[in-house]
């Protein structure tokens, strides 16, 4: 697994090499200080993650992030920033983490560990002849850090507006999107859009119990809160549940 590493700061860039070196089976195949120059690199090599400071020379690291998610082969990006205002935007173009400056080892380590087996997972053979590999996590927002989660992970998602409430068992997440743009990054074998404002996990469901105009509540396991079948979905739903 081959990365790349954007610092401009020497001191950061060393401790940041150190820890990949000492933590990982990651090989560094550069380490740069200015945007434009790991464009240029990119034009020619290809790299599997890129850990990428935001405060760089003539490109800063969002712009760079938003150039090299037009690429065909997209690498994961881990911004490692002192920077904490820029989590959303980092969330809208999918890095995979957002770790913020003074380092902390520990999270390093568990940051490098998901990378790799993230890494694992989308180089693994697909099952079957033709079946494609569905994506395993997604990037999840809570105080300003991206959560990366295991989409089993994930019991139901609301639509409150123009947000979307996402909750584990534990955990409440609140997303900058509408339920619709969500639902789409998660696998249509997991998931469904079971109403207008509710999307759920198909595996998490423990009960369902018949409610009026022959609609259903779907209790979930874990969790005391119904999520409610719509009349516009019961049909599909009755199909899927083979009900």
């Amino acid at each position: 697994m081959k990365v790349l590493i954007v610092e401009d700061e020497v001191l950061a860039q060393q401790e940041l090499n150190w820890l990949i070196k000492e933590h990982s089976q990651m090989e560094v195949a550069g380490i740069f200080d200015d945007g434009m120059d790991v464009l240029k690199y990119l034009q020619h090599h290809e790299v599997d993650a890129i850990f990428l400071d935001i405060n760089i020379p003539s490109l800063d690291g969002v712009l760079l992030a938003q150039n090299i998610s037009k690429f065909a082969h997209k690498p994961f990006i881990v911004f490692i920033t002192a920077w904490k205002e820029h989590a959303v935007e980092a969330f809208e173009l999918e890095a995979f983490d957002y770790i913020l400056k003074p380092y902390q080892e520990s999270r390093i380590i568990g940051m490098l560990q998901k990378l790799e087996a993230a890494y694992q997972q989308q180089h693994a053979p697909a099952s079957g002849n033709t079946a494609s590999r569905e994506a395993l996590t997604i990037n999840l927002v809570k105080d300003e850090r991206i959560i990366v989660t295991d989409i089993n992970d994930i019991y139901y998602a609301e639509a409150h507006e123009k947000m979307t409430f996402v909750y584990t068992r534990r955990e409440a997440y609140v997303m900058s999107m509408n339920i619709t743009e969500f639902c789409h990054r998660l696998p249509d074998s997991h998931f469904f859009r079971c109403h207008r404002s509710y999307c759920v996990n198909l595996s998490k469901i423990r009960e369902i119990e018949p409610w009026f105009n022959n609609t259903y509540i779907l209790r979930l396991q874990d969790l005391d809160f119904q999520v409610p079948v719509s009349r516009s979905k019961v049909k599909e739903f009755r199909a899927l549940m083979r009900l």
